[in-house]
């Protein structure tokens, strides 16, 4: 079993930054990948960034390509999602997930084996 928690969300205006972190527990020897996704009102879950094992891939949705930064740390089990130059249409909760396997697509929630309670980011225009 492997859990995920999230954290810092909140209430920031357009234009600004937050930066959400995201921490494993458990039998995290065995997580591979590790994404983002975020849900807004009345919207479908779907994908925002994700970060392979080492490091060294990183997938972005078009949406936040160029705003949003993904990073991990495998000795903290953490992974963090540096969002900059938010605009009111990133408002939504975002989930962390955490993938055991290699070779899967990145970019589809079905890839994705756990998943935190999620964490509300919220953009005042």
């Amino acid at each position: 079993q492997v859990q995920v928690v999230e954290s810092g969300g909140g209430l920031v205006q357009a234009g600004g930054s937050l930066r959400l972190s995201c921490e494993a527990s458990g039998r995290t020897s065995y997580t591979y990948a590790m994404g983002w996704f975020r849900q807004a009102p009345g919207k479908e879950r779907e994908f925002v960034a994700a970060i392979s094992r080492s490091g060294a891939s990183t997938y972005y949705a078009d949406s936040v390509k160029g705003r949003f930064t993904i990073s991990r740390d495998n000795a903290k089990n953490t992974v963090h999602l540096q969002m900059n130059s938010l605009k009111f249409e990133d408002t939504a909760v975002y989930y962390c997930a955490i993938t055991l396997y290699s070779g899967r697509n990145l970019l589809v929630i079905a890839s994705y084996d756990y998943w935190g309670q999620g964490t509300q980011v919220t953009v005042s225009s």
